[in-house]
């Protein structure tokens, strides 16, 4: 048996996700033909959203996300950190390196979780909180590929020296997760990743994207 829903609050969702895939904002006729409901539907929708700041309208008309999104987006770091820790535990103590999980914050990566291994004799300080441009790093790189359709066997990226003078990094990105984008990696004080990093993170990448399912 089906589960009773709300078509009110389907729709609502809908309005959002439709208007988080672009970037110049939708006008009620847009919604309104997309959504296959008449515009009073949809000037209800986007009103009711709006004393929320789920949408904001801009002096055109065009509804776009708004940032009360931001609000609800800070609070799912928490939740996916807790989801993600147990196999970048694992990932760290195997590999013996810093690992991380990254997601997309606007233009940047943003490192949400780190675990450090405690069993080396030094390893590469890594924090969570750190920003860095999506073009730099193999957090990034991964990311960037696998959004552009550009991720190839063996599905993991490498780079060295990108962020830190002296280190190289291995990431995998999150697949099959709808509305996240992210990566898993590790990053370490070497000249070049050794051959079994970059399996061991895709390992890891698909243990935490299972979790978030």
């Amino acid at each position: 048996m089906t589960a009773e829903t709300s078509q009110t609050l389907d729709r609502g969702l809908r309005v959002l996700k439709l208007l988080a895939d672009t970037d110049h904002g939708l006008t009620v006729t847009e919604l309104s033909n997309r959504l296959g409901v008449n515009r009073t539907v949809v000037y209800r929708l986007l009103a009711t959203l709006e004393q929320h700041a789920l949408v904001r309208r801009d002096l055109g008309g065009r509804a776009r996300v708004g940032l009360g999104v931001l609000r609800l987006g800070r609070q799912v770091h928490p939740l996916v950190r807790e989801a993600a820790l147990p196999a970048l535990r694992s990932l760290a103590e195997d590999i013996g390196a810093t690992a991380h999980l990254t997601l997309v914050d606007g233009t940047e990566a943003l490192a949400v979780a780190v675990v450090e291994p405690t069993w080396t004799d030094y390893h590469v300080a890594y924090r969570a909180g750190f920003r860095h441009p999506l073009d730099r790093g193999a957090a990034g790189r991964a990311i960037l590929a696998a959004r552009q359709g550009a991720l190839t066997e063996p599905g993991y990226t490498l780079t060295h020296g990108e962020l830190e003078a002296g280190a190289s990094g291995a990431a995998a990105p999150l697949l099959g997760i709808t509305g996240l984008e992210g990566s898993v990696g590790v990053v370490m004080l070497a000249d070049a990743v050794p051959e079994r990093v970059g399996p061991r993170v895709v390992d890891a990448a698909r243990e935490v994207a299972d979790a978030l399912r």
